[in-house]
């Protein structure tokens, strides 16, 4: 008909149930080392499928655990970020602003003069290993991630 445009109609995806045995769901996408992109993005959107299901059977959480682990493998090796750049001083400078807290705060953290904050932020003086223990307590994180 003339003056009538036909308005495609968006097709919806129906999502099939999650099988809830560990050897079902390994049925449909097996759990092996991630070797190229594909094979990422396949585990990642499963990965997303279980996350969003709610609450796991046994089965389903350690299928899910796995895949995890195989993502985690795969991203060290392909998706790694450069850290490289990134000093000790600058790490605690983030998690002091990520947790809210200032240089003062810091040094009631670590136990000493107030003063002591800023110095060690500016590095005008160097974390102590009693400072690093504390440090890695808190935001419980590697002492190495203080150190240079």
């Amino acid at each position: 008909m003339e003056g009538i445009e036909e308005v495609p109609v968006a097709k919806k995806t129906i999502r099939n149930k999650l099988p809830t045995r560990f050897d079902d769901l390994a049925a449909a996408l097996p759990p092996q080392a991630i070797l190229n992109e594909t094979q990422y993005e396949r585990t990642v959107e499963m990965i997303d499928r279980l996350m969003a299901h709610g609450k796991l059977t046994k089965g389903q959480s350690h299928y899910l655990e796995t895949l995890v682990q195989l993502v985690e493998a795969y991203e060290a090796s392909h998706h790694a970020i450069d850290t490289s750049n990134i000093s000790g001083i600058d790490s605690l400078k983030h998690l002091l602003d990520e947790n809210g807290m200032n240089a003062s705060d810091l040094a009631r953290l670590l136990g000493v003069h107030v003063s002591m904050g800023s110095k060690l932020l500016n590095g005008d003086r160097s974390l102590t290993l009693d400072h690093l223990r504390k440090l890695s307590a808190r935001f419980k994180v590697a002492p190495s991630l203080f150190i240079d």
